[in-house]
């Protein structure tokens, strides 16, 4: 079954509530839909606290996505180690990460010219 077309603020929303529902941290959207040659549209990046966490985070950003939009995510990968997980939904991409993972690879610097929003934490 093909995705249907969605808009990206909506799908954005979508993967922030379904982090949420599983206390994620650290929520980023990174929105770099005005730079040319990026891949995607945007990421949404946070943090799980264990392995555990990031796989129910990211358990949940697939449901929630599905249930709230119709949406399906064309690939996902990282389950394997659960250090981090990455979910490709075209023109957006969800990366659920534990905190030292994240801080490695430093996804937000890797793309310092997109316009990048933290999303505080809900409690």
């Amino acid at each position: 079954m093909k995705n249907k077309e969605i808009d990206n603020s909506v799908l954005v929303q979508a993967i922030v509530e379904g982090i949420q529902e599983k206390k994620g941290k650290s929520i980023t959207h990174v929105d770099m839909s005005g730079i040319e040659y990026a891949a995607a549209q945007g990421f949404v990046i946070c943090n799980g606290n264990s392995s555990m966490q990031v796989d129910a985070i990211a358990d949940s950003i697939r449901e929630y996505v599905e249930e709230k939009t119709g949406v399906r995510p064309y690939n996902y990968d990282g389950y394997q180690n659960s250090e981090w997980i990455v979910i490709d939904y075209g023109t957006i991409y969800a990366h659920v990460f534990l905190p030292d993972v994240r801080e490695r690879y430093r996804l937000e610097q890797l793309w310092n010219d997109a316009k990048i929003v933290d999303i505080p934490d809900l409690d």
